[in-house]
């Protein structure tokens, strides 16, 4: 079965993906954004789509592609690593991460402190 060293693996392998967290687990961004991480859900990964290849991703194969009520809203579709083999694994993320750095750069958030004046 596949896990997340091969999915760490797989993302290193693209141009600017850069390896970090978010919230606290482990995911890659390309122009600041995720494009795949761990997520709630054991033995599966999070992945970005747009609206119309996640559910065409689901209907085609549900017992591998998948969301819950968390995701309701984000251009996300989950994927069982038990349900696909390599090549597939690697289109997929293949296809977040082009998905993502078609997207602007994710501006840095501001602490929400301000500096105090002169």
């Amino acid at each position: 079965m596949l896990d997340w060293d091969d999915v760490a693996r797989i993302a290193r392998e693209l141009p600017d993906a850069e390896e970090t967290t978010t919230y606290g687990q482990p995911c890659f961004k390309v122009n600041g954004r995720p494009f795949v991480n761990t997520g709630r859900v054991a033995g599966a990964i999070v992945t970005r789509a747009p609206d119309e290849e996640r559910d065409l991703l689901i209907a085609a194969r549900p017992e591998a592609y998948f969301t819950t009520a968390h995701y309701e809203g984000w251009e996300a579709v989950l994927v069982r690593l038990d349900a696909v083999d390599e090549d597939e694994l690697a289109g997929r993320i293949e296809d977040s991460y082009a998905f993502m750095q078609s997207k602007p750069k994710r501006r840095a958030r501001s602490s929400g402190r301000r500096h105090p004046g002169p």
